[in-house]
């Protein structure tokens, strides 16, 4: 792949982007100056160029078609565009650009995914409790942003209603099921696609939950293990951290694949009756080993929770969360 733009700044940019955030099947060449491109072509085939306009007018157009299989052209201004070639616009995030570019970039046969295939050594943790408004989504989250200070780290909300874009008060144009969509259809192509869909907080990333689709309780337990295996595999994470309630198909079966099940209850005896309730449930089930690997936490009175949410490892919750992490996960 090449990249060739005589605006160093974007040029350099673009390219950071690609080598720290996107795993693509190619060598990655940047050139500032078209004359050096024109060179480079003249040895060696290159399967996908991102050049801008003004780049590709100081070039021998018809030579480099031949030399290159696919080419996406940065729209630098209002010129009209020649039909035989993809435009692309420059002036939008380098996200953006490479989704464009992953989405219409063929012919990855031949891409060696055994790097892809071989199984990290992924602890999961799962959070779960059939007790609501338990502070479980701020416990995983500031469990998440500890432990990523020290490991590669991903957090998956499945929850039927998150309210995510509301609270970190961004606009998500993918979340989770278009990840799954794209694991289940396009294997090959999910590596490169993950760079447009996870996010980060506070150091922690994450792919977006649910927004609008009803589709969740479509996939089973068994689908959530094969993708969480996948994504660990692409994004060499040590740790997920899987944010549960009653809306995932499949809820036992993730809980009994989890290294550690995190329960928050509460001393009310409504807490208590549908703890009780939920115990009941997993020994009527035979659901030992999850019971076994469970850890109840019931929180203090915590005078003052963090109003940010990608800064969630200051506070009394953070203090709490550390030794959790000392005894339970590190002990």
């Amino acid at each position: 792949m090449a990249i060739c733009d005589i605006e160093e700044g974007y040029a350099f940019r673009m390219a950071e982007y690609i080598l720290e955030k996107v795993r693509l099947p190619y060598t990655l060449h940047l050139f500032t100056a078209a004359s050096e491109l024109e060179k480079f072509v003249k040895r060696e085939e290159i399967a996908v160029l991102l050049i801008a306009e003004s780049a590709l007018r100081l070039l021998k157009q018809e030579y480099l078609r031949q030399q290159v299989e696919q080419m996406f052209v940065l729209q630098e201004s209002a010129h009209k565009k020649q039909d035989n070639l993809c435009y692309i616009s420059k002036y939008q995030s380098p996200e953006k650009v490479i989704q464009l570019i992953i989405e219409s970039v063929t012919d990855l046969a031949d891409w060696d995914m055994e790097e892809v295939n071989r199984e990290m050594d992924v602890k999961t943790i799962g959070l779960y409790s059939p007790v609501k408004r338990c502070l479980q989504t701020s416990f995983a989250l500031c469990l998440g942003q500890i432990l990523s200070r020290d490991h590669k780290v991903l957090y998956l909300n499945l929850e039927t209603c998150s309210g995510f874009a509301q609270l970190f008060n961004r606009e998500y144009t993918t979340d989770i099921m278009d990840a799954m969509y794209y694991f289940r259809t396009a294997r090959e192509k999910f590596a490169m696609r993950m760079s447009s869909i996870v996010q980060n907080a506070g150091g922690l990333d994450y792919i977006p939950p649910v927004q609008h689709s009803l589709e969740l309780k479509e996939v089973t337990g068994t689908q959530w293990l094969e993708f969480c295996r996948h994504v660990a595999a692409v994004g060499q994470y040590e740790y997920i951290i899987l944010d549960l309630d009653e809306g995932v198909n499949g809820l036992f079966t993730l809980l009994n694949n989890c290294c550690k099940v995190y329960t928050v209850t509460r001393e009310d005896s409504f807490a208590q009756a549908k703890m009780e309730q939920y115990e009941q449930t997993l020994k009527f089930n035979g659901l030992d080993e999850i019971a076994q690997k469970t850890v109840k936490c019931r929180f203090p009175i915590f005078r003052e929770l963090p109003a940010d949410l990608e800064q969630m490892t200051q506070g009394e919750l953070a203090a709490y969360v550390r030794s959790i992490i000392k005894e339970d996960i590190y002990g």
